[in-house]
């Protein structure tokens, strides 16, 4: 999976895979894609972030988690987590014409990739993620009206939680901590 040290190699696909249908933009304009694509401002500001050295003492960095959920229609699936969650594409991929998708979507900081292949998860899943401003959170999902889920705000312990449970049985927990 690519993180924000593969950003040139990033930008250099980009700008190919538009020259390809005869579009042009310079390096620099696809670094600057590349860095909002990270959520970043600007290429100056991903760029000090790639030279600046790994936080922690070790070798060993862990940058970004992308739970992989398992999907059966491709339609449900973007109607739950574009339209309820609002979630964005950043890229989808086929082996081919007819053949299962696999994508990878993301809100913010949160990246997930789904897939309608058989192997890659099991349906049922549950995950937990992490989150501040969860009280707006569960009021914007109160105010799109999906028909098929209305998440409350449950408190408990210490943390206040709103769970989802998409089309295919997956459950997100949201939690924001010691949230009053």
């Amino acid at each position: 999976m690519l993180a924000y040290r593969d950003a040139k190699t990033m930008a250099k696909a980009m700008r190919e895979a538009l020259a390809a249908r005869d579009l042009t933009i310079s390096h620099s304009e696809a670094l600057e894609i590349v860095a909002r694509q990270f959520g970043l401002a600007s290429w100056n500001i991903l760029s000090a972030k790639i030279e600046a050295p790994p936080a922690g003492q070790g070798k060993i960095v862990f940058e970004r988690t992308a739970p992989i959920v398992r999907i059966f229609d491709v339609a449900k699936a973007h109607e739950f987590y574009l339209g309820f969650l609002g979630f964005t594409v950043d890229w989808e991929h086929r082996y081919g014409e007819n053949f299962p998708l696999y994508t990878q979507i993301s809100r913010d900081n949160l990246v997930l990739h789904l897939s309608e292949h058989a192997g890659d998860a099991t349906p049922g899943g549950n995950m937990v993620v992490y989150i501040k401003g969860i009280r707006d959170f569960q009021k914007e999902l109160a105010g799109k009206d999906y028909r098929y889920m209305k998440p409350g705000l449950e408190h408990e312990d210490g943390r206040l939680t709103v769970e989802v449970i998409d089309p295919f049985s997956n459950h997100i927990r949201f939690m924001e901590l010691n949230g009053q």
